[in-house]
């Protein structure tokens, strides 16, 4: 299984100049600074979000010496091999036993109660005999044993979360713990989306001959809905250079990052590129990927800008394995492995040379452990069905031909991706 991103290849030796996949990757991600604007949320709603600032432990946690188990609070010099403890009272988690234990005593007590003072040990229930208001311990005890010490988690002062960390189900227990209702995080990032094309119809309308329903920006707000983002929905876009203009001026005035579907070919009414081109820096439009070969990158103001290509599987595509990267390194996170796996490729697959390919392939393992993938079928970039019935990509090297089955390839499951 590979989890990094492999070297990149000269661009001399790309068809036409275009890019690999993993030269478009590293200049997606060297071109990005972190955010460091930040806000204040209750814990509530801290999870999977970016500490901004180291978080210190207020209090001991736990805040009392306590029992770790359900039994009897003891002194452990008091274990002399016959001898009977007379229980003098007890303990429970809220309600602690107010007195001192002395020599010959012992007090009931349960797991998370306080240890009442005078008691050094606790004897688990199971370990003891009750005798009319007294009890006969059997067995060996340490000094100490079942006692959880004030502080065993974390003391006043510790250390107890880095700033840039993300906050996970156990970083939010943890600071509940310390009665902490609020914590600062780098804000959300604010992304703005939008199709183009005069042939995109929202949904409910009525279709005329050559129109077809806008799905790339329901596929785009889902995809994102998985990164909590604020999102700016801006519509479909028709192919006028002035309608264009329009949205990129409104998104870079909104937005972190901006992502456009449609117009990035070389198509007369494809104006994306030329109005990046006038309104900010493209930094490159091309790669060597299938789907999706005109993917243009680069800089509106100080938003970064995305044009995916106008076919849906491709859209997916690009958005994956390239703004779903520069959307996590924008908000300060550690780029996540990418679970890549080695399968066995259990049908034929046509491939042509120069572009490395991403097909969408079902995924499973036998019973000795081992995956295996088939193709879902038709593999053109607009066969979204095939996209819907597919649970992983099947990542083809730039140099490959067709695939003969019982070939080995990689794989890169869809789950937590999608």
């Amino acid at each position: 299984m590979s989890n990094t991103l492999k070297p990149a290849i000269s661009c001399d030796t790309m068809p036409q100049g275009t890019l690999s996949v993993e030269q478009a990757q590293a200049r997606i991600l060297e071109s990005i600074t972190p955010l460091h604007d930040t806000e204040t949320v209750a814990l509530l709603q801290a999870g999977g979000r970016m500490l901004a600032q180291p978080v210190y432990a207020q209090m001991n946690v736990p805040p009392h010496t306590n029992s770790a188990m359900d039994g009897y609070a003891l002194r452990h010099a008091d274990l002399v091999e016959g001898v009977l403890l007379k229980i003098v009272g007890s303990s429970f988690a809220g309600r602690p036993f107010a007195g001192v234990v002395q020599a010959g005593e012992c007090v009931r007590i349960m797991t998370g109660a306080v240890l009442p003072a005078g008691a050094d040990t606790v004897v688990m229930q199971e370990n003891v005999q009750c005798e009319d208001h007294a009890i006969h311990v059997s067995g060996k005890l340490q000094f100490g044993e079942n006692v959880r010490h004030a502080g065993e988690d974390s003391k006043v002062g510790d250390l107890l979360l880095v700033a840039g960390h993300k906050l996970n189900a156990a970083d939010i227990g943890l600071l509940a713990s310390q009665g902490i209702a609020k914590v600062a995080v780098i804000r959300r990032l604010r992304v703005a989306f939008c199709s183009t094309g005069d042939e995109l119809k929202i949904l409910g309308d009525t279709l005329q001959p050559g129109d077809i329903y806008d799905s790339n920006r329901y596929i785009l707000h889902t995809l994102l809905q998985k990164l909590d983002v604020e999102m700016f929905n801006l519509g479909v876009v028709r192919d006028t250079r002035e309608s264009v203009e329009m949205v990129f001026r409104h998104a870079r005035d909104m937005a972190d990052v901006f992502i456009t579907s449609g117009g990035v070919s070389v198509g007369e009414a494809d104006y994306v590129t030329d109005t990046l081109k006038s309104m900010g820096q493209v930094n490159f439009w091309k790669i060597a990927f299938k789907p999706g070969k005109p993917l243009a990158f680069g800089t509106l103001g100080n938003c970064l800008f995305f044009g995916l290509p106008g076919n849906p599987v491709s859209v997916m595509a690009t958005f994956l394995l390239f703004v779903r990267p520069a959307m996590l390194a924008l908000r300060g996170e550690t780029l996540p492995l990418v679970p890549e796996y080695n399968a066995i490729c259990d049908t034929p697959l046509k491939k042509e040379p120069e572009r490395k390919d991403y097909q969408r392939g079902i995924c499973e393992r036998d019973k000795q452990g081992q995956w295996h993938v088939r193709s879902t079928g038709n593999q053109g970039s607009h066969v979204l069905r095939s996209m819907s019935q597919a649970n992983c990509f099947i990542a083809l090297p730039l140099e490959w031909g067709n695939v003969e089955a019982g070939t080995a390839v990689t794989i890169i499951p869809f789950e937590g991706l999608m």
